[in-house]
This record gives structure tokens, C-alpha cells and sequence, in this order.
């Protein structure tokens, strides 16, 4: 594989979901307006009932408002990684993915083009999320959108990767709602996206504590907090990496029509 045939497969993909990101305007408002609605109905009718809540390790008290920021930008990445896998499996129909992984490129680069043309669109958006969010008086610190940019990257696209598993498994567009729903729902509600975690040990729901600390999701947010705030969470950037890693390696192995799953469901399109 030569440098500039990969970059220009890097471009014509990246070009391409960009194009199709601008057309579906809808896509974006749903984006956008979805974890909005969160920020100030949620927050307003909560923040009575958590008052404020500590983030380790500053033993700083900040409003729940503000706590809920790292969750409903995880938000944004699970849903797009979602949408993006959604694309994959339309296109797997429409003959598409057959033209894309045929190409005379390496199988597991092609999929790793297309993971980071489905990020780019990820961190677009929580950005402009962050934007509307100051808007509403939610008060981030501007040097966190910098610290958090590298780990809000490897958490949209461990998501993505996850998205990219899925797309594997679903043979046909009209049963992927009820798989995004099975996994999108848990995964954002067992995870301190809304709560901290030790409110759930606290309660007793030790089972639901236990399940959220193995939730990938969970150590996304928790990154994505910690880095708003200027502090490194060492442990939930390294799940975060081994995550993306270990779901990258699986969906590469069941796009192989030879060895993955792909050889038992069927052919890419």
C-alpha cells in the first residue's frame, strides 16, 4: 500500500460521509437537540434531588448542570458511532461496501478510513454542542476543550469501532433500530453519564455498580470529565484504548467474507 493511494482513499471517504453529514441536515439537529433537551430539562428537574456533586480527584463541588456535560458529549459520540454503523449496514444493502472493500487497498484500512471519517463527524458535534452548552451558562473551562480533544477522539472512535462490530452482525437495515436500542440504552444509563457511580454503591444497586465499571462506555465519560477539567484518568484512557483496539480487531475480522462473520450471514452486500 503506497502513501498517497492511501490518503486518497483517506479523502474520498472522509469527503464522502462529510457530503452525506450535509445533506441529512435532520441527522445533525437530532444530534444537536437530543442531548440538549438532557442538559436543560433533565438538569433543571434534577438539580433539587443530586444538589452538587464531587468529581475525584478535586473534592470540588460543581453543579449537576455541569456534571452531566461529559455525559451528554458521550452521548453525542454513542449516538453518531451508532448512526455510522446504520450507514454501514444501508450500504452493505445498496452494494456499496462492495465497491469500498474491494478496492485494491488493505481490508482493515479501508474500515479504519472509514472509523475516522465517522469520528471527525463525532467531534464536530460535540464541540458545537460545548458551544450551545455555553450559551445555556454552563461554565466549562476553555483550557478543557483542549485537554479534552485527544480523548474525546479515542472515545468517539471507540465507539465507532463498536458501532463498526454491529454492523457486522445486523444483515438487514429494518433490525437495526431494536440492536441500536439494546445497546445505546444500557450502555448510557449504567455509566455515571447522569449519575456519579457512587451514588448507585451507595444505594445498594451493587449489582448495576458492578456492570457499569466493566461498561466501556462508563470510562469514556469518565475520561472525557476528568479532561474537561484538566486532569489525565489514566485508567479509563487505557480501557478506553484497549476497547477500541480489541472492537476494531473483531469487526476487521468479521468484514472478512473468508474467516468472519460475513462468511456465515452472508456476502457484504
Amino acid at each position: 500500500m503506497r502513501l498517497p493511494h492511501a490518503w486518497l482513499a483517506l479523502q474520498a471517504i472522509t469527503g464522502r460521509e462529510v457530503v452525506k453529514f450535509v445533506r441529512q441536515g435532520g441527522r445533525f439537529a437530532s444530534a444537536l437537540v437530543r442531548p440538549l433537551l438532557w442538559l436543560v430539562v433533565f438538569a433543571a428537574g434534577f438539580q433539587n434531588v443530586f444538589g452538587v456533586s464531587i468529581i475525584p480527584p478535586y473534592e470540588s463541588y460543581i453543579p449537576y448542570q455541569e456534571y452531566i456535560v461529559p455525559g451528554l458529549l458521550g452521548m453525542v459520540l454513542l449516538f453518531n458511532g451508532m448512526q455510522s454503523s446504520l450507514a454501514m449496514v444501508y450500504d452493505r444493502e445498496m452494494g456499496m461496501m462492495r465497491l469500498l472493500l474491494t478496492a485494491p487497498l488493505p481490508r482493515a484500512y479501508l474500515l479504519f478510513a472509514k472509523l475516522l471519517a465517522g469520528t471527525l463527524l463525532s467531534v464536530l458535534q460535540t464541540y458545537v454542542f460545548l458551544v450551545v452548552a455555553v450559551l445555556f451558562g454552563v461554565a466549562v473551562p476553555w483550557s478543557g476543550w483542549l485537554y479534552a480533544l485527544p480523548v474525546i477522539v479515542l472515545a468517539g472512535m471507540m465507539l465507532g469501532a463498536l458501532g463498526l462490530l454491529l454492523s457486522v452482525q445486523v444483515r438487514q437495515l429494518e433490525n437495526f433500530a431494536g440492536t441500536m436500542n439494546f445497546v445505546i440504552f444500557p450502555m448510557f444509563f449504567i455509566s455515571p453519564a447522569l449519575y456519579p457511580l457512587w451514588k448507585l454503591e451507595e444505594s445498594g444497586a451493587t449489582i448495576v455498580f458492578q456492570i457499569a465499571r466493566w461498561n466501556p462506555f462508563t470510562h469514556a465519560v469518565e475520561a472525557i470529565r476528568f479532561a474537561l477539567y484538566g486532569q489525565f484518568a489514566a485508567a479509563s484512557t487505557g480501557i478506553v484504548v484497549v476497547s477500541l483496539i480489541a472492537f476494531f480487531m473483531v469487526a476487521v475480522h468479521g468484514y472478512d467474507p473468508q474467516r468472519g462473520m460475513l462468511k456465515r450471514t452472508g456476502p457484504v452486500a
